[in-house]
C-alpha cells in the first residue's frame, strides 16, 4: 500500500548519504516520477526530535513503510561530517 502523503513514515534502509538510517521517521511530502522511467521517488521532510526540519531528500517509494501500530519511536543523535 503506498503511503498516503504528509503522512509519517519510517525508513527501511540507511541511507548514509543523507546521514539518515534505517528506523528514521519523516513526513511524506510528494511522489515524483523517475526521469528514467525506473522507480518513483518520494520526497521526504525530515525532522529533529524537536520538531525542526533538518533535511529534504528523495528516496526511492520501495524504501519507505508506514508506521505500524506495534513500532516505537526511538531517539539517536545525528552525527555530522
Amino acid at each position: 500500500m503506498k503511503p498516503e502523503l504528509y503522512q509519517e513514515i519510517a525508513l527501511k534502509q540507511d541511507w548514509e548519504e543523507f546521514n539518515l538510517h534505517r528506523g528514521d521517521i519523516a513526513t511524506l511530502i510528494d511522489y515524483v516520477p523517475s526521469p528514467t522511467g525506473g522507480e518513483d521517488g518520494a520526497i521526504l521532510e525530515v525532522f529533529n526530535a524537536r520538531g525542526e526540519s533538518i533535511a529534504v531528500v528523495t528516496v526511492p517509494v520501495s524504501s519507505i513503510e508506514i508506521l505500524q501500530p506495534d513500532d516505537l519511536l526511538s531517539v539517536r543523535r545525528l552525527v555530522c561530517g
